[in-house]
């Protein structure tokens, strides 16, 4: 009987040893999110909860768009109108604390609601400068004098419909370099590609959706009349994106997103009077970012 009661009780601890040892392990694991890829290794820990902080440069592309011009005495529309950015050349701006916003820079600051999704706020600076001079057709009225102060429009003052025409210096300047602003918020989600064997350092695809409001500050010059406007918000946009997130170790990672973006400015200041003399456009892009972030 003692004998059966030994064994009896040696069977039970056991049984409770394993359930305890089954339990600790599952609570080890981190719940990590599913991925499209399938990795042979998972990461140690979850992002769920976690924020995170980039900052980086951007190349942006822009197709070709029409521009409209309304105001006293001229309402008139250049159509496809080509136009390129304006980055910063490699230099030492880029590190010097005082010029980082000078170049075409990217901030966004995130929050992760599961492993795998996470929602963010972001400034894309980027820079639009209209080709000068450049043949474009051109429709719509231009009178003699325009503007509050009258300005001579000389031997450009007509009507158009269609006509090809050289646009100089001398008629418009046109650029968005303070830039081509975009505040959006964004939906992101992330799929591990890889992950190493110890789990914390991982390459991971990220694609998103985002909104938001364009903010540039325009300089314009038509017919001499203009100056460099203040910050105003002109329009808004959809976006979307699709990037690669490598990360160094679990909290530091590297970042190259490219995003397509299509954009509706409806009220843009040219001459300095705002309440009479505005442009609009829709301007399409494709932007090209390398960032660098932390998470924490």
């Amino acid at each position: 009987m003692k004998k059966f009661s030994i064994l009896f009780l040696a069977l039970l601890f056991g049984k409770r040893m394993q359930a305890q040892e089954i339990t600790t392990s599952s609570t080890d694991v981190a719940p990590t999110s599913k991925s499209l890829f399938n990795p042979e290794h998972k990461r140690k820990d979850s992002r769920k909860g976690d924020f995170y902080f980039h900052w980086g440069y951007n190349h942006s592309w822009y197709d070709k768009s029409d521009i409209r011009f309304q105001g006293p005495n001229y309402d008139f529309t250049l159509k496809d109108v080509v136009a390129h950015d304006r980055q910063s050349k490699l230099s030492w701006q880029y590190l010097n604390p005082g010029l980082i916003t000078v170049p075409q820079y990217n901030i966004r600051v995130g929050y992760f609601i599961k492993d795998n999704y996470s929602v963010s706020i972001g400034w894309d600076h980027m820079k639009y400068v209209m080709d000068i001079p450049q043949n474009v057709a051109i429709t719509g009225h231009i009178g003699a004098n325009i503007s509050h102060d009258n300005v001579p429009t000389g031997s450009m003052a007509g009507d158009y419909n269609g006509q090809t025409i050289n646009v100089k210096e001398n008629m418009l300047t046109y650029e968005h370099t303070d830039g081509f602003n975009y505040a959006n918020i964004e939906v992101e989600r992330y799929d591990d590609i890889w992950v190493a064997p110890g789990g914390n350092t991982s390459l991971t695809l990220e694609t998103g959706l985002g909104a938001g409001l364009l903010v540039p500050r325009s300089d314009v010059r038509l017919f001499g009349e203009g100056r460099n406007n203040h910050f105003s918000i002109s329009g808004y946009g959809i976006s979307a994106k699709l990037g690669l997130k490598f990360y160094v170790w679990k909290n530091i990672y590297l970042q190259n997103t490219t995003k397509v973006g299509a954009t509706n400015l409806t009220n843009v200041h040219t001459t300095g009077w705002d309440e009479l003399d505005k442009a609009s456009q829709k301007i399409n892009y494709l932007e090209n970012m390398w960032v660098i972030g932390v998470q924490f």
